[in-house]
């Protein structure tokens, strides 16, 4: 069932990047709208994953 359900996700994110760049050809307008929806998604997800990570400080001063 796991695995269905990955392959599903999997499934939506290629579409979603094959109609990105059809829309950037000049594709139907469902496509523009399909990618539309894709770039907001992965704007609304690269924005949550911002936000649940906090204030860590990632220094690399050689272990002080």
């Amino acid at each position: 069932m796991v695995v269905l359900v990955l392959a599903g996700v999997l499934a939506l994110a290629v579409g979603g990047c094959a109609c990105v760049v059809w829309a950037e050809r000049g594709g139907p307008r469902w496509v523009r709208v399909a990618a539309a929806v894709t770039l907001t998604a992965g704007e609304l997800l690269r924005r949550s994953g911002k936000r649940g990570r906090g204030s860590t400080n990632h220094t690399t001063d050689g272990g002080e």
